[in-house]
């Protein structure tokens, strides 16, 4: 069966092959009659516009390019799902990729001609996206730049700085004086190590730092180290709920009741920290209004490619669950 095209639409419909344009790219200059009679005609004939044509007619892809760096990570999937609504509602199509298995994503969706670009999440060269981000617009979402990158972009991401302070305020009001920070790397593991530092100082206690990487393998290894010493910690305040998973794993595998004699608290919020049987304390970093913003500033963006870069901070909040209590509260590890 030969496919409708538009000159078929017109010849059914008794109008022009100009006016079926009008009448796809939603022209006010098309009478309800004629625009009525034209829709039919698609109607009756199964005809579905090209959007390949369309794009090339108007000079748009209409194709939005998304780079996330981890789909391991449940809090970066957090964030698709309240960007991708935003742009399917403005007409835009998301693509997604990752970085960790594609890393010229960014390069590749400028070859595509993409109308824009959100990065989600910490690249580890971000000098392919200062490349890309001189002729395609682009946003980061839920990551920070450190001082001296080679990016001028708008950003949009948790506080970090506002969330850790949460975290660490509600272990020192449960009495808890000796408390670690597990993570560290990348510009947000490093704001959140930073952040904790000053937040436990400021509320009189003794910090212990162990770096790593932002994974379950890092937090069990970090966890383990931690809980070995000689005067271990009695909470832990992670850089994610990645990290924080991983020093639950480790007080099981040592005996160490949690949380009666070590609380824990993650951050992200994440859906294993929502999961019953993990019930992980943690810092909510609106990863979906992350999301949502990021996109509404593409938007902005695509309206206006001269505006001046923009940083915008989402206000995170602490969810209190079964991982962290008093200090001494229970005793049975």
């Amino acid at each position: 069966m030969t496919r409708p095209t538009i000159r078929s639409v017109a010849a059914r419909a008794g109008v022009s092959k100009s006016l079926v344009s009008l009448v796809l790219q939603g022209s006010p200059k098309v009478s309800d009659e004629r625009r009525a009679a034209v829709l039919a005609a698609m109607d009756e004939l199964g005809y579905r516009p090209d959007p390949t044509a369309q794009s090339l007619a108007q000079g748009r892809t209409r194709a939005i390019g998304l780079v996330l760096d981890d789909l391991r990570n449940p809090w970066f999937v957090d964030v698709l799902e309240g960007l991708r609504p935003v742009l399917r509602e403005a007409g835009l199509r998301p693509v997604l990729a990752e970085s960790r298995s594609e890393p010229e994503a960014p390069r590749t969706f400028a070859d595509l001609r993409v109308d824009g670009l959100v990065v989600i999440g910490t690249l580890p060269d971000l000098s392919v996206v200062a490349e890309v981000a001189e002729t395609v617009p682009t946003v980061l979402a839920g990551t920070r730049l450190d001082p001296g990158d080679p990016l001028d972009v708008d950003v949009v991401a948790g506080d970090d700085a506002a969330g850790t302070r949460l975290a660490v305020e509600h272990v020192l009001a449960l009495g808890h004086r000796r408390v670690a920070h597990v993570g560290g790397e990348g510009p947000v593991g490093r704001l959140r190590r930073q952040a904790f530092e000053r937040a436990v100082a400021d509320g009189a206690g003794e910090p212990l730092v162990e770096l790593g990487a932002m994974t379950e393998d890092a937090g069990h290894r970090a966890g383990l180290a931690l809980l070995c010493r000689e005067d271990p910690p009695t909470a832990v305040v992670a850089a994610n709920d990645a990290v924080a998973v991983g020093v639950l794993a480790a007080a099981a595998d040592l005996g160490v009741d949690v949380p009666g004699r070590l609380s824990v608290v993650g951050y992200d919020d994440t859906s294993t920290a929502r999961l019953r049987a993990v019930s992980l304390t943690s810092v909510d970093n609106s990863a979906h209004e992350v999301g949502r913003l990021a996109a509404v500033r593409l938007l902005a963006r695509l309206a206006d490619p001269g505006a001046p870069a923009d940083l915008q901070l989402v206000a995170p909040r602490l969810v209190v669950r079964a991982t962290t209590a008093p200090r001494g509260a229970r005793m049975t590890g």
